[in-house]
């Protein structure tokens, strides 16, 4: 019987080896990307600019930003909406970055990458 798919002349430990090298290697770039990450700040605004948000790497809102003409005590409901929407812009800046770092690193794997994050 033929062999089918073997590694020729017994490759496969220096092949796992080097994949684990590799693999390591992504995961101390991952922590380093993760951490620069963390020390930026995404803003995004609603409203025109009238309610603007801003989100650390941590998923951390740190800053609301209203302007005056925005806040209507007759209205509270769409001064809620305004921050609601501008929260989750800037969250969605954070994942499409966080994405975007995993794909650089994850892409020279193909779908190998895929699963180990």
């Amino acid at each position: 019987m033929a062999k089918r798919g073997g590694f020729p002349g017994g490759g496969m430990p220096g092949n796992m080896a080097n994949l684990m090298k590799q693999a390591q290697k992504m995961q101390r770039q991952m922590e380093e990307q993760q951490k620069e990450l963390e020390t930026k700040e995404f803003t995004a605004a609603a409203g025109g600019g009238a309610v603007e948000v801003t989100v650390s790497g941590k998923r951390e809102v740190t800053k609301v930003k209203l302007a005056e003409e925005v806040v209507d005590p007759d209205d509270i409901e769409m001064l809620e909406d305004l921050i609601v929407a501008a929260t989750n812009e800037a969250l969605r800046q954070v994942e499409q970055e966080t994405n975007a770092a995993v794909s650089k690193m994850t892409g020279g794997f193909g779908g190998l990458g895929g699963g180990m994050f």
